[in-house]
């Protein structure tokens, strides 16, 4: 079972239903509002037993980590292939936009890049099979949402490649030595290419995309941060897209 841990992260997964929640508990004491009305009532429509707890109880279930009042377990997310997610794009007639992560070492990086998947339409986010961070209590509370939405795909890194150009789909290294990400061809099917907080991709991922793509800035500034990186080039590619909205 998965645990998930505060009112947004439990809201999320009852009301998008992508997985059975099984359990919630409650703190006793607090006063409701309109997230734990909306579990309330949510957990109600879908016969989910909800109990009512002393807060310590809460503390040490969720070992001390940020649970405002409430924690749930539900089912785990299911995990497509890469092959699997590029066919599930394909048969909705659709362009495939994932992002390829080499490596996240940190949870919070994680839960930003799904949240903002979610908000650009990425239709996966792929991770190392065993390396950097997992989709966490944490991940999945800073993700708002994103975790039960973008499907996650644990894969190696070279094979997820594989089958990415296998589909024709170009890989595009964010990178500082790439062309200005307002130059960069970004529309169409594309998996972005990430690298880890601290080493940046390896020479050998780096060889393996076809192009890669920078982020222009002022102020001296070198590079940012990935997540905030990875919303900026989403938000590129969508721009790319003619996706926003004029009004």
């Amino acid at each position: 079972m998965d645990q998930l841990e505060g009112r947004n992260p439990v809201v999320e997964a009852l009301k998008r239903g992508r997985r059975r929640v099984v359990r919630i508990w409650l703190d006793g004491g607090a006063r409701p509002d309109d997230r734990i009305n909306a579990i309330l009532r949510l957990a109600g429509d879908q016969g989910v037993p909800v109990s009512k707890v002393e807060r310590r109880e809460l503390d040490k279930r969720s070992d001390g980590r940020v649970h405002n009042g409430v924690i749930a377990h539900a089912e785990p997310l299911v995990q497509p292939t890469t092959a699997q997610l590029i066919d599930q794009v394909f048969a909705r007639g659709e362009h495939p936009f994932v992002i390829l992560c080499s490596e996240l070492a940190y949870e919070h990086n994680l839960g930003a890049i799904l949240r903002s998947a979610l908000g650009f339409g990425v239709h996966g986010v792929i991770l190392p099979t065993r390396r950097g961070a997992s989709l966490s209590p944490v991940v999945q509370r800073v993700a708002m949402g994103g975790a039960e939405e973008v499907p996650v795909v644990r894969e190696s890194f070279h094979s997820a490649a594989k089958h990415l150009e296998k589909a024709g789909i170009p890989l595009v290294a964010a990178d500082l030595d790439g062309e200005p990400m307002g130059k960069a061809r970004l529309a169409g099917p594309v998996a972005l290419v990430m690298g880890g907080e601290g080493g940046g991709l390896t020479e050998s991922q780096r060889k393996r995309c076809s192009r890669a793509v920078r982020i222009p800035l002022a102020g001296d500034l070198e590079s940012l941060n990935v997540s905030v990186a990875a919303a900026v080039l989403m938000a590129e590619k969508r721009r790319q897209d003619g996706w926003f909205p004029t009004e």
